[in-house]
């Protein structure tokens, strides 16, 4: 079998992260804007996380179609705008929590400011930003992130980017009772698939990447098939999709599920640069 050559495989692994970063950016310009249409806009900031997921949709996927093997200065700055935006967003949400009555309470975790959907574009700005980075690899060397290799920072990130989100779907599924037993698959099989990759990072020369891959790419599938679950559950609400206006903004949310396959994408991504690495 013909060895793929080192540069095309973290260009490839560049423009896997760029995809993964514009599956978050679409997933939170679209549940985001759905859910703070629902609270009218009260807060002029509102506005703002829409518009950076909005610019880091479009910068990705100039990122995707760039076969260039150079570092691109505006898709950086946009990805370091929303890593900024989400982290912001983290402080907003919980203090939206904090103010109303009782606190940090499970009522207020289930019906309050969502206190994990900002860190989906702290996740997208990270992965975009780390594909700049591989970009920049091929024509200088070894790329690093806070004095740490590339590769294992970013097989890290996604593993925490899939905790966290299997902590968002559990507290979402909890609160549904996991009236279906279908609900349990999100908070069952990403685990798996976030050790396994976990482990990638801290021992790259294990020999189990075979099934690492193979679960991630089973959670990526997850993602895909939760899209179909969720608007068979808009389906069940009152007046189904004929009734879409009021339905869509009850949920469960279409944009949610997809984080999983973003996230999955992403682990696939570093799965590869960690195998060229232990490979050389």
């Amino acid at each position: 079998m013909k060895a793929v050559p080192p540069v095309r495989r973290c260009n490839s692994a560049a423009r896997q992260l760029n995809l993964s970063a514009a599956l978050l950016g679409l997933s939170v310009l679209t549940d985001a804007g759905v859910e703070h249409y629902r609270g009218s806009f009260q807060n002029r900031a509102m506005y703002f996380p829409l518009a950076s997921a909005a610019l880091t949709l479009a910068a990705s996927l100039f990122g995707i179609s760039d076969p260039r093997s150079k570092r691109h200065g505006l898709r950086d700055a946009v990805y370091t705008l929303a890593t900024a935006t989400g982290l912001a967003g983290l402080g907003f949400h919980a203090y939206n929590i904090s103010k109303r009555p009782g606190g940090l309470s499970w009522l207020n975790l289930f019906y309050a400011a969502p206190i994990g959907a900002p860190a989906a574009l702290v996740l997208a700005g990270l992965l975009g930003r780390g594909a700049e980075r591989i970009r920049e690899r091929d024509v200088a060397g070894a790329a690093t992130v806070l004095g740490a290799p590339a590769d294992r920072l970013l097989a890290a990130v996604s593993a925490a980017g899939l905790a966290g989100t299997v902590g968002e779907a559990g507290l979402l599924h909890f609160r549904g009772a996991f009236h279906n037993p279908a609900m349990l698959l999100p908070v069952s099989m990403p685990p798996v698939a976030a050790a396994l990759l976990g482990r990638a990072a801290l021992a790259p020369r294990a020999r189990v990447r075979w099934l690492t891959r193979a679960w991630l790419k089973i959670t990526a599938l997850l993602g895909l098939a939760g899209v179909g679950f969720h608007t068979y559950g808009v389906s069940r609400n009152m007046g189904g999709w004929r009734n879409w206006s009021q339905n869509v903004l009850n949920g469960p949310p279409l944009p949610a599920p997809p984080s999983f396959t973003a996230l999955a994408i992403a682990g696939l991504a570093a799965l590869s640069l960690l195998e060229e690495a232990a490979n050389d």
